[in-house]
């Protein structure tokens, strides 16, 4: 419950600043006329999204075993090269995200077209949707207690939702940047977790060797599927059932957090340690690369606001902000100074 919290709300969170970036955008040009077509396409969205997961759940009903778990591995798959992708993706378009979203609205506007301001509800939205769906439906396939963690996920977007319209009402400060890496970080962790269960399906189904195919290496005084280094590559990492018990509370929580798993394979552990290491590694360096500049971006602000407290011959209003002008923009501005300002 506690990951897919995590999931949801960071998820969800990505979704209500960019919400909040057009919509306030909308509002400081004078066209909340078009707001209802801005959220005709985010319902549309949401509506794919749930669509989507709907479809994995009670889709797979009337699928053989081995189908199952070959769509299940893949899926999977997929849902761990969108977050891969995101993860890097936000961390070089951060900087250049609100331009980017508010470039978007000017050429609908523009265009003068119902469709073109649905669209970009929709896509504003979808991507993080169809991720969330996909990663969340791996995490329940593995944890196998579907009830739990969908309430953890919907607790997490309705937490993402307040904490958006506070962002958005100036009520609440919070360190974006900090809190992008810190669930960034957390993210790489989750999908690592998610590979190797990936990967457990498809040994399951055949797809791929281990020990259930017979290229698995067997002791030979009891024909079992051989555990530790005589396992190697195809049989059993290990395999601690008989003190981590699937299903009990520790065995549920490490599964949730780490990906682990009482009984791993040779290809689960690899496939875990180089994803950790790999995408860990990457990530933290541009985590690293972005604190000087973010460093002088604040400086460059101290600068800019004491520029502006000098009395110029416009008077003291014309150097000061106005008091009405959204807050939320910049928030978000400040959180993507850096490549590391959102994961």
């Amino acid at each position: 419950m506690l990951a897919t919290f995590l999931i949801g709300l960071r998820e969800g969170l990505e979704a209500a600043l960019v919400v909040g970036i057009l919509v306030a955008y909308l509002t400081r040009l004078r066209r909340r006329d078009v707001l209802p077509r801005l959220w005709a396409g985010i319902a549309l969205a949401v509506v794919l999204a749930v669509g989507i997961g709907a479809v994995l759940t009670f889709g797979a009903y009337s699928l053989t075993f081995q189908a199952q778990e070959l769509i299940g591995g893949s899926l999977s798959l997929v849902a761990v090269a969108m977050v891969t992708w995101m993860i890097f993706w936000m961390q070089k378009a951060a900087r250049s995200l609100k331009a980017t979203i508010e470039g978007g609205i000017d050429r609908a506007l523009a265009q003068g077209t119902l469709w073109g301001m649905v669209l970009i509800g929709f896509v504003s939205v979808a991507r993080e949707g169809i991720e969330t769906t996909l990663l969340l439906w791996s995490m329940v396939q593995s944890f196998g207690d579907a009830p739990s963690a969908l309430l953890g996920a919907l607790l997490g977007l309705l937490t993402a939702v307040v904490l958006g319209w506070l962002l958005a009402r100036g009520m609440l400060r919070l360190d974006l940047r900090r809190f992008f890496t810190w669930t960034g970080g957390f993210l790489v962790v989750v999908a690592a977790g998610v590979l190797a269960y990936a990967l457990h399906d498809l040994q399951e189904a055949g797809a791929l060797p281990g020990p259930f195919t017979d290229a698995a290496p067997r002791d030979p005084a009891t024909g079992a599927v051989a555990v530790g280094w005589s396992g190697f590559p195809f049989g059993w990492a290990f395999d601690v059932s008989q003190t981590v018990r699937p299903g009990d509370a520790p065995a549920a929580l490490l599964q949730a957090t780490v990906g682990f798993m009482p009984a791993m394979t040779w290809l689960q552990v690899i496939a875990w340690a180089l994803y950790v290491a790999i995408v860990g590694a990457f990530f933290l360096r541009n985590v690293r690369r972005g604190r000087p500049r973010r460093a002088e971006a604040v400086a460059a602000g101290s600068t800019a606001v004491a520029a502006a407290s000098i009395p110029t011959a416009a008077g003291p209003a014309a150097a000061s902000a106005s008091p009405s002008a959204p807050v939320f923009p910049d928030a978000l501005s400040a959180a993507s100074a850096s490549p590391s300002g959102a994961a």
